[in-house]
């Protein structure tokens, strides 16, 4: 049976495009720190190459290719893994651009390419369980490769848990990568079969353009009052959360992780070690089940997903995209899914507050904002069997910034953190418990901006369970980089200090420490149980 695949590649904002000096001419090997796959041993592989495309002028033009699966791994659904290893290679002058990879209109992957270098130019291969615009002075295309390895079962590595039904929440077009930017409000009817029993949501929402860094945008009520000289600030706040709407009854939120492309700031932060996050985004998980009771009745219901802010009127700027999918798992009796909804307690958006002060030309305000959600119900199933289902969510947020000396020295820390869970008769299905700590130190050397230093802090702490399907992890990383930049003759330096720590609940252990200076890899060391595996 042949299946469709799509790449999409589009443009990313930037503040400023920075060449590195390089020590060396050979090809820049650039990667994100990430655990090797967990992938079975001693089973049959299969490996089949789905693409190999020179994205260039291309927007609105994705990647579309057929893909039969191979038969010598088994039949379809009795695999146990199947991974997709992505490599790219690129020189010359080009913006990071964010690529999106669909599988019959359900976002699987989102990922951002790193920015190239004149000469030899870059390369990075990423292993996971793209349109390009050409502008004048822009002239790196990207030439891809996407290769799947799919892995057969035993009775040791059974086939892979899945749903009995995905739904994708994505605009169903082909030319583009089906996410939806926002805002406005995206929205979709969806009928669910009448024997739905459980519900899952996976969302992928990235911000763009004036939301890039939505982190360092400032409160209204101070905005007017920041120097002119802060160029990278914009309005509305620097609160966001994700919002995934049924029938305009808020269903669950994600805080987002504020993930930094490889233009951000300065570009030298990047190499080789790209952001967490930056080769594969976050994605973020809410149990639905509570709303089974409503939405099996045979009619079409409406799921919307936008992103708000702490301001009066919750708006944004432009733009997120946004898309996301739905894991339907239905009763085999084929008869309607019944119960009710015995509790609901969740407010359309987050509490927040504002304090700050505006003295001698310094501003100073803090942000705070918090979010709880939880609803029970009682499913009864086709089988006759009931299944007593609990969402809560529970999130705090904090950002305090500082601008100083006529906007040329700003100061941003930012504090998110929370946990969210579902029962389902008293047994855990979803688990996802984060703390993303960010501070950022940009100062301009001159009112000019010609020159400056920034210093990043940058953390990702999250152990979670995204699903009945998926292993039990904790990741923690943490990354400093520190940069300098001489815009006149375009130069930047960077330093980045990198550690990070995998384990999951079947043992599998993974540790690295990492670090670079001006895209030499100045410390390597790792360990874990999964050192071996690549």
């Amino acid at each position: 049976m042949a299946q469709i695949i799509h790449l999409y590649l589009t443009a990313l904002w930037l503040f400023v495009s920075i060449l590195a000096d390089c020590a060396s001419a050979a090809v820049l090997e650039t990667f994100q720190v990430i655990q090797p796959p967990i992938v079975p041993h001693g089973v049959k592989t299969c490996p089949l190459d789905i693409l190999r495309h020179e994205f260039a002028n291309s927007y609105g033009s994705p990647e579309i290719v057929q893909v039969t699966p191979p038969t010598g791994c088994g039949s379809i659904g009795s695999w146990s893994a199947i991974t997709f290893n992505f490599t790219v290679t690129s020189n010359g002058t080009q913006y990071d651009r964010l690529g999106i990879f669909t599988f019959q209109n359900v976002e699987i992957w989102r990922t951002s390419t790193p920015e190239p270098l004149p000469g030899d130019g870059i390369v990075w291969t990423y292993i996971k369980d793209l349109d390009n615009l050409l502008t004048p002075g822009r002239n790196g295309n990207y030439t891809a490769s996407l290769q799947a390895t799919y892995y057969s079962s035993s009775s040791s590595y059974p086939p892979a848990g899945r749903a009995d039904t995905i739904i994708p929440l994505s605009t169903m077009v082909n030319d583009t990568g089906n996410d939806a930017s926002v805002p406005p409000k995206f929205s979709l009817n969806v009928t669910l079969p009448s024997n739905t029993v459980k519900l899952y949501a996976e969302l992928f929402a990235s911000g763009n353009s004036l939301e890039e860094s939505w982190y360092l945008n400032a409160a209204n009520d101070f905005f007017s009052s920041i120097p002119s000289g802060s160029s990278i600030t914009n309005g509305q706040g620097p609160f966001r959360e994700v919002r995934l709407l049924i029938d305009g009854k808020l269903a669950g939120v994600a805080f987002p992780y504020a993930v930094i492309f490889t233009g951000g700031f300065v570009p030298s932060f990047w190499r080789p070690i790209t952001a967490y996050g930056a080769l594969d985004l976050p994605t973020y998980f809410i149990d639905l089940t509570p709303f089974v009771p409503l939405l099996t009745d045979g009619n079409s219901h409406n799921f919307a997903i936008d992103v708000a802010s702490a301001e009066t009127d919750h708006n944004i700027l432009q733009n997120w995209y946004v898309s996301g999918l739905l894991q339907v798992i239905t009763d085999p009796s084929g008869r309607r899914t019944r119960g009710k909804m015995s509790s609901y307690t969740a407010s359309p958006f987050a509490q927040s507050t504002l304090s700050g002060t505006t003295v001698s030309g310094n501003v100073d305000f803090t942000v705070n904002a918090a979010r709880r959600v939880h609803i029970e119900s009682d499913i009864i199933t086709g089988s006759g069997k009931t299944i007593h289902v609990i969402w809560s969510q529970d999130m705090s947020f904090q950002n305090h910034q500082r601008y100083e000396k006529n906007g040329t020295i700003q100061l941003m820390q930012q504090r998110s953190s929370g946990k969210s869970y579902s029962t389902h008769n008293g047994v855990s299905i979803i688990t996802d418990a984060f703390s993303y700590p960010l501070n950022i130190d940009f100062k301009y050397l001159s009112e000019e901006e010609k020159n400056w230093t920034t210093s990043i802090d940058h953390s990702y702490i999250r152990a979670s369970k995204s699903s009945p399907f998926t292993l039990s992890k904790s990741i923690y990383n943490r990354q400093i980089t520190t940069a300098g930049v001489n815009a006149t003759d375009n130069y930047g330096t960077g330093v980045s200090n990198n550690s990070f720590i995998y384990i999951d609940i079947k043992g599998n252990t993974y540790k690295r420490l990492v670090n670079a200076v001006q895209t030499n890899i100045t410390l390597d060391e790792e360990s874990g149980s999964l050192t071996s595996r690549h």
